[in-house]
């Protein structure tokens, strides 16, 4: 797939991930796909430049954000603690261990598209050659972009992309990957800069 058109929209870090083999690998086939696929990564890591989940929450937010898991006097105690907050938050939850076992936290969100949760690292690891499981942080310092394929593949979202550049389709894969449609003129601004150098590429 010739990518020179995206230049100047994506960064070379990331086009540089996205070899022939890792297109096949992840089953991203076709141009619409990959448009899609980038500019959902792109909001989602605010221009490529975010791969780890941001867990510093004062007692506000975590009251906000995690209404099940704090009330008044614990979201005090557990303010701006990122790994206190992750490991109470994630335990017990996508094959993490309790509070106790720290995997909250070391299974957080990485890469463009967060990659949460042991059993999640554990299927992605399956699909490459190192022992992410042992060493997660691979997931943002040389898998970001293949974790979010990951997550394309194997949630089923091709097919969607698949359906068309309209808006609605947008809209679509948009809730497939954020559960709502949070950030949907950001999301459709980059759809639209990637899929029109696609094309005239």
């Amino acid at each position: 797939m010739n990518l020179q058109p995206l230049k100047g929209i994506v960064p070379d870090a990331v086009l540089d991930q996205i070899t022939d083999e890792f297109l096949t690998h992840y089953n991203c086939t076709n141009q619409i796909r990959l448009a899609h696929f980038l500019a959902q990564c792109a909001h989602e890591s605010a221009g490529f430049k975010v791969v780890y989940e941001n867990l510093y929450y004062n007692a506000h937010g975590l009251l906000a954000i995690f209404p099940s898991f704090f009330n008044a006097d614990t979201a005090n105690a557990f303010a701006n603690k990122p790994e206190q907050i992750a490991n109470k938050v994630y335990a017990n939850r996508n094959g993490n261990g309790n509070e106790a076992s720290g995997e909250g936290f070391k299974f957080r969100g990485r890469g463009y598209i967060q990659l949460t949760g042991k059993s999640n690292y554990t299927a992605f690891a399956k699909t490459t050659s190192d022992d992410i499981v042992s060493n997660p942080d691979l997931v943002a310092t040389k898998y970001p972009l293949a974790s979010a394929a990951f997550f394309f593949n194997t949630n089923g979202i091709w097919h969607v992309c698949d359906m068309g550049d309209v808006k609605d389709v947008v809209i679509a894969v948009t809730k497939r990957v954020n559960g709502g449609t949070n950030g949907l003129d950001d999301r459709l601004n980059w759809f639209n800069k990637i899929w029109s150098a696609l094309k005239a590429g």
